[in-house]
């Protein structure tokens, strides 16, 4: 899944590290290596099949390193950040070499800076054990990030919403009206997952635009609609991946609200023949008036 792609740029630097010199008081010599157990599907097949035991968050056995680490499972599903995994794995299963070898700072205030507001919607703080100033400097010996800076992307980082975005079963034509007119636009688009060779678990999605039918614009201009919504794609990656639900592409009406300099989906409705009420209900949007617009 990770491909080991960090486990050899690892193994690389400890080989122009060269003799363990003073690193070798960091091994714990009351630590013993043990496989990565399948049960422990936080790190299981993460590319490395051994870990030490305690581990560097001082878990003393299999049974508490299995039941801490299982807690992070849902933060992982919320894709908050692609390597994520690989700064969790190296504290709860660091890897079995003849020194311990932390997370680099770097990596761990990348993956805090993405994952921390996402773990605030539900009311969990940062904790302290994992306080990124504990960790050595990008200069030293340390686990550095695989996925590409956000600061140097032409892209900005994916990340995961608070929101619990799912695809709507499409209902009565009336509802679905009722729908559009409470948010502030309404689009039917075109989304492509992209084909990736990257081995994070965050899939990128574009937009069709050749394919944007403006239903209704609200505050936006027309013309900045697919800009908007292709950041939307960008920066909610749990929201886009619930909605495609596996798919490679497909055919939405979406619905939102403008927040600020962006959009927020609330509601989409897969565009498909067996969905008569959305067909109905989109033939009838543009003789509808809203109630607001009634009175």
């Amino acid at each position: 899944r990770l491909g080991g792609l960090w486990l050899l740029g690892l193994l690389a630097r400890l080989l122009l590290w060269g003799s363990p010199g003073a690193w070798a008081s960091y091994l714990r010599r009351s630590s013993s290596c043990m496989p990565i157990p399948h049960s422990m599907a936080l790190c299981y097949d993460i590319g490395y099949s051994e870990m030490r035991i305690p581990n560097l968050l001082e878990h003393e056995t299999m049974t508490e390193v299995i039941q801490q680490s299982s807690s992070w499972l849902p933060l992982l599903a919320r894709e908050c950040h692609p390597d994520a995994r690989i700064f969790l794995c190296s504290l709860f299963a660091p890897i079995c070499l003849d020194r311990l070898i932390y997370p680099c700072r770097s990596l761990c205030e990348a993956v805090k800076r993405s994952c921390a507001p996402v773990m605030a919607c539900y009311g969990y703080p940062w904790p302290e054990i994992l306080n990124c100033n504990k960790f050595p400097a990008d200069h030293e010996l340390c686990i550095a990030a695989v996925s590409m800076d956000e600061n140097s992307s032409s892209r900005r980082m994916p990340r995961a919403s608070c929101k619990d975005c799912e695809l709507e079963e499409a209902s009565t034509a009336r509802e679905i009206l009722e729908s559009l007119c409470a948010n502030d636009f309404a689009v039917k688009i075109r989304i492509l997952r992209k084909n990736t060779t990257t081995t994070t678990t965050i899939s990128d999605f574009d937009l069709d635009p050749s394919k944007v039918e403006v239903l209704k614009h609200g505050p936006l201009l027309r013309t900045e609609i697919p800009a908007k919504l292709q950041q939307w794609l960008d920066i909610d990656a749990t929201c886009a991946h619930n909605i495609m639900r596996g798919t490679h592409a497909g055919v939405f009406i979406v619905s939102g609200e403008v927040q600020s300099d962006k959009v927020v989906v609330n509601k989409a409705y897969a565009w498909q023949k067996r969905n008569r009420s959305l067909h109905q209900a989109v033939r009838r949007w543009k003789h509808h008036r809203c109630p607001e617009q009634a009175g």
